[in-house]
């Protein structure tokens, strides 16, 4: 569910944008592919699940993209903000897809690497591309990933940096290093997450590994470095999206967290930062799925073509402020008084220098994964 706790500052800021919203006309092309978008039957329910704090809501005078897609196109929508960690969501759903059971949903936002495993699965239906004619919106560099060389079953919704979160009143100094988040002074206030990835990739790339290219060997050291801040009491506990809560609440000092979240948390309370660690930060994808036997393939491919118009995307950039997969979006911030600040903000539109220090975490074999999440699981659960 969205974290109610956050959402005065989000609606301040959306506030801002209430004119843009307002006067935003579509394109001709958008409006084509909302056209006839319906299963046939006019009773179909467009059911998205997806993260907290990942698109624009209402605000007084500027409708949130839910709102505005169902106004725009008709269609029923019922965006579920229900994932919190992608394990946790995984085992949710695997007992029906496992049974050959199609799940409500008709699209997952889930991350790439979960993607690829439920690819392997032959879980996913291939989705309507060619229904979605923006697709030729998305940028060059994300399109064809090696997991879906042919981009049959992913759309990227969002990027973003994993990096150090934390309040800059409660940590009484600013924070540059993963050191710092095992600095004995925030003993218990730390936060580590849940996605093995990013916390294990930090950790590695302090460590001085190339993630890349991930090795049991090379990763034995961080986690041993995790195990023990456990034991000791440094890291108060492992979270999903959860964190921000203990963010706003003070409970937190520190924590390993995402770069759009902070960003939008400072709304509500100004004290938060977030750096990318100088030995750099963790780039990941999250991207749009289609689980086997989705019954709302037209509707789905009308959500993915109207986020994927740049005037849309821009109004989703500004409230999540994560790195849009979608070209014009960074033309569009720019032309408005109240969003081009963000055009120039190196988190979501990194230049070169932020880009040599950002860093994708390489594939595993399943036989390794399981290895990995055993090895992770006994520390976070322990």
């Amino acid at each position: 569910m969205p974290l109610p706790s956050s959402q005065s500052g989000r609606r301040l800021f959306l506030q801002r944008l209430a004119a843009t919203a307002a006067g935003a006309v579509l394109a001709p092309t958008l409006l084509q592919a909302c056209k006839g978008s319906g299963n046939g039957s006019g009773s179909g329910e467009l059911v998205i699940s997806t993260f907290p704090l990942y698109i624009d809501p209402d605000a007084p005078g500027a409708p949130g993209s839910v709102s505005r897609f169902r106004r725009d196109t008709g269609i029923q929508l019922r965006y579920l903000e229900d994932l919190n960690d992608t394990r946790q969501f995984f085992a949710r759903i695997r007992p029906q897809l496992a049974a050959g059971r199609p799940l409500v949903q008709d699209l997952m936002v889930l991350p790439s690497w979960m993607a690829q495993r439920l690819i392997g699965l032959g879980w996913l239906e291939p989705l309507p591309l060619a229904q979605v004619p923006n697709i030729r919106n998305l940028v060059p560099y994300l399109a064809n990933p090696p997991w879906d060389p042919q981009q049959r079953y992913s759309l990227p919704w969002q990027s973003g940096i994993a990096g150090i979160a934390y309040n800059i009143k409660a940590t009484g100094r600013e924070l540059a290093r993963i050191d710092d988040l095992f600095d004995p002074a925030l003993r218990g206030r730390v936060s580590a997450l849940l996605e093995m990835r990013d916390t294990m990739g930090l950790l590695m790339l302090a460590d001085g590994q190339d993630i890349s290219q991930p090795t049991w060997a090379a990763a034995q050291p961080s986690f041993a470095r995790l195990e023990q801040a456990r034991k000791d009491g440094q890291i108060r506990r492992f979270t999903g999206n959860d964190y921000q809560n203990d963010l706003l609440a003070g409970n937190l000092a520190a924590c390993i967290g995402w770069s759009g979240d902070v960003a939008q948390l400072v709304l509500e309370q100004p004290d938060l930062r977030f750096v990318v660690p100088e030995s750099g930060g963790v780039l990941w994808s999250d991207v749009m799925l289609m689980p086997k036997g989705a019954q709302h393939r037209r509707e789905a491919a009308a959500w993915m073509n109207w986020v994927y118009e740049p005037v849309e995307a821009a109004r989703i950039a500004a409230a999540v402020q994560y790195i849009s997969p979608v070209v014009g979006v960074r033309q569009q911030l720019a032309k408005d008084p109240a969003t081009a600040a963000l055009a120039a903000n190196e988190l979501m539109f990194p230049d070169a220098a932020m880009q040599q220090r950002l860093h994708s975490f390489g594939p595993l074999s399943e036989s390794e994964e399981a290895r990995w999440e055993e090895r992770f699981a006994s520390i976070t659960e322990g």
